[in-house]
């Protein structure tokens, strides 16, 4: 294709992007007058829907130019891009949610463990049989899997579950010094993560035989062929989008909060609304590689955005209520935490053999229905 006729292909990709211009540049003239729709219960209810799904928009532009620079820096680097991406988007998210309207110290707890339902049982689950029922079995790095599970684990059960038995605070929360060290031991382990990742041992991360310098280089193709700049435009167009889509989550969360305040919706669900928009972009990625029979790939996103999830969110809700005066509630309940271990456990059986198969997938459908269930019918 001409350079021309690529120049004409990435214009057109952005089209899908004129509407979610148009909503922020309302919003901007506006200003805080669009806060009189509230008291109406069905514009409100509109205007939350619209801004859902540009959201919903911007986030998978995202991932559009994410995977744009993943062809041209090659697995894992471009899985890693998406990874951050989606967890600054969700950071940030949290964080304008738990700092508006009425206190809800319980809220990152939730959304974090909405996240680790939806990916370990939802996603993975229909990856799997999607995947199944095409190709029957589908092939991926043992070790990469077993590398992110072991970090999954010890995040999950350490600062979701062990709140509940300790002693020095009341209730499900952590002392200040024992947040500092949940802190320490969740970036610590990431970054050793991200070091085996992109150095040590970057073999785990791709499919097996696959020669990783030689990929590495066959991926550098793209970026040969078309210029530096496009590198260069696709960083400036991700960094765009992630900035529209945190500026429209601020105007959400102002409609979430008061939407669930008037019908008396359960905080649950509140938090399983704002990790299906956080995981939209990661969940579509991973039922795309799975369906293109690139499992690794669907592996390499989804388990790493559980990982992101805990070893990033956590510290970043921690120190957003240590700045707010906010007591984050961290232990999940009884229910919760059997859900959470349950999980986990079948997680770590479904990922032993290298090889996927569509009982593994039925499995984790099951487990996310029951936690759908449980959020109606606690």
């Amino acid at each position: 294709m001409t350079t021309a006729g690529l120049r004409r292909n990435a214009l057109a990709s952005e089209v899908a992007s004129v509407p979610l211009l148009a909503t922020a540049a309302l919003f901007v003239v506006v200003g805080n007058r669009w806060l009189a729709i509230l008291p109406h219960v069905t514009v409100s209810a509109f205007a939350f829907a619209w801004l859902f799904g540009m959201i919903a928009v911007g986030s998978m532009s995202v991932v559009r130019h994410a995977d744009g620079l993943a062809e041209v820096l090659g697995e894992p680097y471009g899985t890693l891009i998406l990874t951050l991406s989606v967890a600054t988007i969700e950071i940030v998210t949290l964080g304008i949610v738990m700092t508006t309207g009425a206190p809800n110290p319980a809220l990152a707890r939730d959304t974090m463990f909405s996240v680790v339902m939806i990916v370990l049982n939802g996603l993975i689950g229909l990856s799997l049989i999607l995947g199944a029922l095409r190709y029957k079995e589908q092939e991926y790095n043992l070790r990469g899997a077993n590398a992110y599970l072991s970090v999954i684990v010890s995040l999950a059960v350490f600062g979701l579950v062990v709140p509940n038995f300790t002693v020095t605070t009341p209730g499900p929360t952590f002392s200040g010094a024992q947040e500092g060290f949940l802190i320490v031991m969740c970036v610590g382990l990431y970054a050793v993560f991200l070091a085996i990742q992109t150095t040590r041992h970057r073999s785990f991360f791709v499919e097996q035989g696959q020669d990783i310098s030689e990929g590495h280089d066959a991926s550098r193709r793209p970026a040969a062929a078309h210029g530096s700049g496009t590198v260069r435009r696709r960083v400036a167009l991700l960094v765009a989008y992630l900035a529209l889509v945190i500026f429209l989550v601020e105007k959400m969360a102002i409609l979430l909060n008061h939407g669930l305040d008037v019908l008396g919706a359960p905080p649950a669900f509140g938090a399983l609304v704002v990790a299906i928009l956080v995981l939209a972009p990661e969940g579509l990625g991973g039922i795309q590689a799975a369906l293109a029979n690139r499992m690794q790939r669907a592996v390499n996103i989804l388990l790493g955005s559980v990982l992101a999830t805990l070893a990033l969110t956590i510290p970043a809700v921690v120190v957003i209520g240590l700045a707010h005066g906010i007591n984050v509630v961290l232990g999940l309940d009884p229910v919760e935490q059997a859900m959470l271990l349950l999980t986990l456990l079948v997680s770590m059986s479904t990922f032993t053999s290298g090889r996927t198969n569509v009982l593994q997938g039925a499995v984790h459908i099951m487990l996310f229905l029951a936690y759908l269930m449980l959020i109606i019918w606690h």
